[in-house]
Parts: structure tokens; sequence; C-alpha cells
């Protein structure tokens, strides 16, 4: 049963973390697993133009949420999804029936956002946020704990035990209580 007491077939995953953690690898490859939709956020909001313009410090649209949350709604009552975005707390906590946040160490994180060409504040914001557990903090504050599931994401050996450790907790789902 779902977390709101609806009855879907299969579950919807929320997938975050700090930008370059493998939200959208480890998604994409969980959805390839499972036949589960992958709805990446940032996409989504450009395809569709959920946004209220665009950030020039950050480099980034500036997401209207409640436009977001309304597109999104009617799928998400229907179960089988995988949302891929780097913030979490402004979805209804009824959509998720797991919330992973995926965590890299800053090192390895400092790397793969340079060569996405992050810099300035952008880079420096991301490393922080990712050192002072931003979004697991966050994801524990939007969600019941015992839900939310903080996975390593450093190299492709993670992503890999990430995805069949995913992949078997969607094959169990729905939990008998």
């Amino acid at each position: 049963m779902a977390a709101d007491g609806n009855k879907r077939k299969r579950p919807n995953i929320l997938v975050t973390g700090t930008p370059g953690t493998g939200k959208t690898t480890t998604s994409s490859a969980l959805a390839e697993a499972t036949n589960l939709r992958h709805i990446n956020i940032g996409d989504l909001v450009k395809e569709k133009n959920l946004h209220d313009g665009w950030d020039d410090d950050l480099q980034c649209h500036i997401i209207n949420e409640d436009l977001v949350c309304d597109e999104l709604e009617d799928v998400m009552e229907e179960g089988g999804n995988i949302v891929d975005y780097h913030g979490c707390d402004f979805f209804p906590e009824r959509w998720f029936d797991l919330v992973v946040v995926l965590q890299t160490d800053n090192t390895v994180l400092y790397d793969r956002l340079s060569k996405r060409g992050y810099e300035g504040a952008k880079l420096s914001n991301n490393i922080e946020c990712e050192i002072f557990q931003v979004l697991l903090e966050e994801a524990k504050e939007s969600y019941s704990e015992d839900i939310v599931k903080a996975l390593k994401s450093n190299n492709i050996d993670d992503i890999t035990r990430n995805v069949s450790s995913l992949t078997d907790w969607i094959r169990s789902w729905p939990p008998t209580s």
C-alpha cells in the first residue's frame, strides 16, 4: 500500500542528491531494469516551460514548483515512476514510497562538476551542499525517515550495486505488513 493509503500497483521512487551524484544515470538504469517511468524534472521543466525564467548566477532555470506538481499529479497517482531531481522538499509526501539520496565523496564530485563546466558560486555551492549533507537532511525533514535511504555513488560499481538493490526492492513491493 502506498504511503497515503492508495493502492498503487507500482511504487514511486524519488532519486535525489547534489548535482553530479549520479541521479540521472542511476534513474535511467533503474527504469530500464524495472520498466518504471523515468521522469527527469530538469528536462520536464525545459520541455513544458515549468519555470519562472533563468538564474544567471547559478546558470539554471528557476523552476515553478506548483506548475511541476500540477504537471505530475495524475501520473504520480498511477504509480510506477522514478522521479530524478536535486531537490525534494516541494513534492507531496504521499507521492513516494522510497526516497533515495545519492551521495558522492567531495573529491569525486568536484571533478565531475568541473568537467561539466561548473565554476565559481555554482561549483562551491554544490560542494558545500554535499559536505553538509543538505539533501539528506531535506529528505529526512520532508518524508518519513523509514522511506529515506542514503546510497554511496562514487563510481560505476556503486551505481550497479544501487540499481541492483533498488530493483530487488521494487520486485518485493508492496511490502507485506
